[in-house]
């Protein structure tokens, strides 16, 4: 997987097609905002465990970013960049009001109990609310994210933030 420094010979080849400026080319080889975050989940059994996580927006020129949160053992923040990439690229092809942007947290969902994985989730957006919003950043389901899980993520930023945005 490519660093967000570089093109990847895929995306030369659709910016080539596209005849995308090279205005456009050097915006789109770097991501606008990248957050790491440390995502804390108190186990069932009273111990505490850290996760890294990652919320990354690529580029908001036409709109706020877009993209889904995924909890996966192998994620990382290359993956998470390079997705949030081709997000950005398929809002613009599809003509969408709307920027690319990716989440992730590296864990294991299996491992944990159903109440783990709800702390985990909000720990997630309590992490990552100041950069996220229905004006700036809309997070969405995507692998082992479920709509329970989506639930317990928007009930915690409606919690924080005082108002609810579906």
């Amino acid at each position: 997987m490519a660093d967000d420094t570089s093109n990847t010979p895929i995306l030369d080849d659709i910016l080539d097609r596209l005849d995308i400026s090279d205005d456009a080319r050097k915006v789109l080889v770097r991501a606008q905002r990248r957050l790491e975050v440390s995502v804390p989940v108190r186990r069932d059994d009273g111990t505490l465990s850290v996760y890294p996580g990652w919320r990354v927006q690529y580029n908001d020129v036409l709109g706020p970013t877009k993209g889904g949160i995924r909890f996966h053992p192998g994620v990382n923040l290359e993956e998470v960049t390079e997705l949030a990439r081709w997000m950005t690229i398929k809002c613009a092809l599809l003509n969408l009001p709307f920027g690319g942007a990716k989440g992730g947290v590296k864990v294991d969902p299996k491992e944990l109990s159903p109440k783990e994985l709800e702390r985990l989730s909000r720990s997630f957006i309590r992490e990552i609310t100041d950069i996220i919003g229905s004006d700036r950043d809309i997070p969405a389901p995507d692998v082992n994210t479920s709509p329970r899980v989506m639930g317990w993520m928007v009930d915690e930023y409606a919690n924080i933030t005082r108002r609810q945005v579906p």
